[in-house]
């Protein structure tokens, strides 16, 4: 019974936005929103909780077997996020959304003002954390709660504060 539940509003959100490409078993618990053309594509078995929002004229791609938890990606070029990620009511953002000289704050933003952001597989970002754009983070680390993360994050490794620092590396 459960799975039908899924299957419906699996092909309820894919009629609804026609931008949003949805794997096998994505399990849909909470709502998703689209804004501003963006293009999103969600691997098998991913699991979305509460409200996740999409906004930009950009690209996302989620990996396999994620968890995207109340997230909020703004993207004007491309937010790529592996497999086996889990994401908790955080903010990935690949752009600036204006431009810094105040003489050019109100025109419309330069290329300048966005760089792609990407998430390796098994990356777990914690709630409140803001990821910057131009960054990646690679494989097995962790955004600890409320990190700005400004800079690339190495694999595995902890990061946490505002900037980020590392806190803690997993050793093999």
């Amino acid at each position: 019974m459960v799975r039908v539940v899924f299957a419906v509003k699996r092909g309820w959100y894919t009629l609804r936005y026609p931008r949003l490409t949805l794997g096998r078993g994505v399990e849909i618990r909470g709502r998703i929103r689209l804004r501003r053309g963006v293009r999103v594509s969600i691997g098998d078995g991913t699991r979305i909780n509460k409200l996740v929002r999409f906004a930009g004229p950009g690209e996302v791609r989620v990996g396999a077997d994620c968890l995207l938890n109340a997230t909020w990606i703004g993207t004007w070029t491309s937010v790529t996020i592996g497999d086996r990620c889990l994401l908790s009511d955080c903010e990935l953002l690949d752009n600036d959304f204006h431009n810094l000289p105040p003489e050019q704050r109100h025109d419309p933003p330069v290329p300048a003002t966005r760089a792609p952001i990407t998430v390796e597989d098994n990356v777990w970002i914690g709630a409140h954390a803001l990821v910057l754009k131009g960054v990646r983070i690679g494989r097995d680390s962790v955004v600890g709660a409320a990190t700005v993360v400004r800079t690339d994050v190495p694999p595995r490794v902890v990061v946490a504060g505002n900037p980020q620092q590392t806190v803690k590396k997993f050793h093999d």
